[in-house]
């Protein structure tokens, strides 16, 4: 009985369906910047490459605030110092400290709740 150690070969490499796509990581910014991007079936993705506004929703009612800041961010440690907004990221606004709920990365906008 022959025993095979070692790490297994690919029996072939990723076809085009296959392949992933580099992250975009969108920065808060003084100019706001999108682009559109094609996506699997042949639509379009609107994606934030710069942003400066964020639409923050308080007691019902959306307001479209300023971002000063990024506070911090679970994603990544870093992405506090680099200034990158992701979801889940908390970012310090004209009305207070708010949680993104969108995925600016993705959606192209920023959408957040105000923390109490």
């Amino acid at each position: 009985m022959a025993i095979f150690q070692g790490r297994k070969t690919k029996h072939r490499k990723k076809r085009k369906h296959e392949l992933g796509s580099t992250p975009i990581k969108p920065k808060l910014s003084s100019e706001e910047k999108r682009k559109k991007r094609r996506v699997r079936g042949g639509r379009k993705k609107q994606v934030s490459l710069a942003v400066k506004y964020a639409n923050i929703s308080v007691g019902g009612k959306t307001k479209r605030v300023e971002i000063k800041a990024v506070d911090e961010n679970p994603a990544n440690k870093d992405f506090k110092r680099e200034n990158v907004l992701s979801r889940g990221g908390i970012i310090e606004t004209e009305l207070g400290k708010a949680r993104i709920t969108s995925r600016p990365s993705q959606d192209g906008v920023v959408n957040a709740v105000l923390l109490k």
